[in-house]
């Protein structure tokens, strides 16, 4: 794939040898992103585990101490005093078999984040296949079914982001916008890995983290050392 001027420029200024330290590195970051908008940062993180045995799944969620510089829109499934709970905390939609005729028959996608209370999964069930391959389906462990509704808004728009293995056996998370500066950026990459570093499963053997890549939506990838997080 050909890639543009900014990326080969960016690139220079890059050592694809090195393993640089996270706050080298997300400050390099920063340095070269070139793009017209503002750009997200990403890291991704290839695990020392095996995510087809049950005892080895990484998944949880951590509120971001600077947040992720993304509006978030939720979507919020419940009845009676819950439902009064989820507006009244801000929540963008809230509803029940309403809203799941709608996402069944209108393919209606207008939402970042879908929080439920438990008694509701039974209803939200019958849309596993359209929600589950977007990543889109509440989840116990992600802090999305819960009965504290309002609370899960709160936290999904201060900038909760959820982390999980996927089947290669490699971790993304968002981790804010380049215009944080590379500070708040730091905060926010040590707050999530700490989260992952106490996630360690017991059957984890072997180096943890294996590799820690990040990246600006259009920028190159920058190695950061393994050994040096924890």
């Amino acid at each position: 794939m050909k890639r543009g001027k900014n990326y080969q420029d960016a690139l220079k200024s890059i050592d694809k040898a090195n393993l640089y330290e996270s706050a080298e590195a997300l400050k390099l970051a920063c340095d070269t992103s070139k793009a017209k908008f503002d750009e997200t940062v990403e890291v991704h993180l290839r695990m020392g585990l095996d995510g087809r045995h049950a005892d080895q799944q990484i998944r949880g969620a951590i509120v971001l101490p600077n947040g992720t510089g993304k509006t978030v829109r939720t979507l919020v499934f419940a009845k009676g005093d819950k439902a009064k709970a989820a507006e009244e905390a801000g929540s963008d939609f809230v509803g029940a078999e309403d809203l799941v005729a709608k996402i069944q028959h209108e393919n209606w996608f207008d939402y970042d984040v879908i929080i439920a209370t438990p008694d509701m999964m039974g209803v939200i069930g019958r849309l596993g296949k359209i929600l589950g391959p977007k990543g889109l389906m509440p989840n116990p462990k992600a802090g999305t079914v819960t009965m504290d509704v309002a609370k899960a808004v709160h936290d999904a728009k201060a900038g909760k982001i959820e982390y999980r293995l996927d089947k290669t056996n490699i971790i993304h998370c968002t981790i804010g916008k380049v215009s944080f500066g590379p500070e708040k950026l730091a905060e926010n990459f040590d707050a999530l890995l700490g989260a992952i570093i106490k996630a360690k499963p017991a059957a984890a053997k072997g180096q943890y983290i294996k590799s820690c890549t990040v990246a600006s939506t259009m920028g190159p990838g920058i190695k950061i050392n393994p050994t040096k997080l924890g």
